[in-house]
């Protein structure tokens, strides 16, 4: 079936088409006598964003029969998630394509996530983009907030079991922010209090994180870290993260203080990244039978309930 000059099916009219149509002529001709008016708009989108195939339409992750559809929500959760991953924003037949639907399924669905906020238009009006609500929504109920009401009640226990003090540190840039502490039940004692900032190359804690997040996480604060102190990675930077997610924890003497070693395991998201980790600095205390390899054991096993309390991902984690 033919369109004509204001058929707007397609998100994009007529004279539109023939006013991107980057192609010369005899070749506009032939295109138009060999595929559909889909597939015409198809390549004339692709070449207008100068986007590829794959980064308009990326590989879907298969999904699960959901117990009770829901298809209405179900759509405008997949523009949601779409959505989240181009920053600059999709058309109305991007988004369409990329989700393998026609414009006039997600048609409604964009004009309601618009309307109560959630995505946005460009200012030619012919993208789509996320606003900032869903940051918003997020920090209404903030996910460290909760990550410390379930893990001091864990932390508490590990410090009772090994009579050491323990943190959890969380990245922030190029450092290490430490958001929870729970002091040794006895004395003498050695702990790193809570909102102490750490340098992240002088820390178990964030090199646990680095080497138990993505490359590109890594790698951006790895680079912030070098910004902010004008100077270079230690050379043994990769074998040691390289290590530690094999082995799946950091045991090391300390990086400030004689007579420390920490011992720290990482607390991963529904990910599998790690998102915080866990440490003890232990101090040997002479008639006591605890080991760095008992604070490991106990270590592992309260990140273990710490990533499942908070919807992450459990890992098993090897090297004892």
């Amino acid at each position: 079936m033919g369109r004509t000059a204001g058929d707007t099916r397609y998100g994009l009219d007529r004279v539109e088409l023939l006013r991107w149509r980057p192609f010369p002529v005899r070749f506009t001709a032939t295109v138009e006598t060999s595929i559909s008016a889909g597939r015409e708009l198809e390549l004339v989108a692709l070449t207008k964003t100068n986007l590829s195939r794959d980064q308009v339409m990326p590989t879907k992750r298969a999904k699960i029969a959901p117990r009770y559809p829901t298809p209405a929500l179900e759509k405008g959760l997949d523009i949601l998630e779409l959505l989240a991953n181009h920053p600059m924003g999709l058309t109305k037949s991007e988004v369409a394509r990329s989700l393998d639907r026609t414009v006039s399924e997600i048609f409604r669905m964009l004009v309601c996530l618009e309307e109560r906020g959630y995505i946005s238009q460009s200012r030619d009006g012919e993208r789509f983009c996320l606003t900032l609500r869903l940051f918003k929504l997020a920090h209404e109920y903030p996910p460290t907030k909760r990550m410390i009401t379930e893990a001091l009640p864990i932390m508490q226990q590990a410090t009772h079991e090994l009579n050491q003090s323990c943190h959890l540190g969380v990245l922030d840039g190029g450092h290490i922010v430490i958001i929870a502490q729970v002091d040794s039940p006895i004395s003498p004692g050695f702990y790193v209090k809570a909102g102490a900032i750490v340098d992240l190359m002088h820390a178990a804690t964030g090199h646990v994180i680095l080497a138990h997040q993505t490359p590109e996480v890594t790698s951006r604060a790895v680079q912030i870290w070098c910004r902010q102190n004008n100077a270079q990675v230690p050379r043994d930077l990769a074998a040691h993260l390289t290590k530690i997610k094999r082995q799946g924890y950091e045991e090391r003497e300390s990086y400030e203080v004689s007579g420390i070693v920490n011992v720290s395991c990482p607390v991963f998201d529904d990910r599998g990244n790690a998102i915080a980790a866990m440490t003890v600095p232990f101090i040997q205390r002479i008639g006591d039978q605890t080991t760095p390899a008992t604070a490991r054991r106990v270590l592992k096993q309260a990140t273990s309930l710490l990533s499942e309390a908070i919807g992450g991902g459990a890992k098993a984690l090897t090297g004892d």
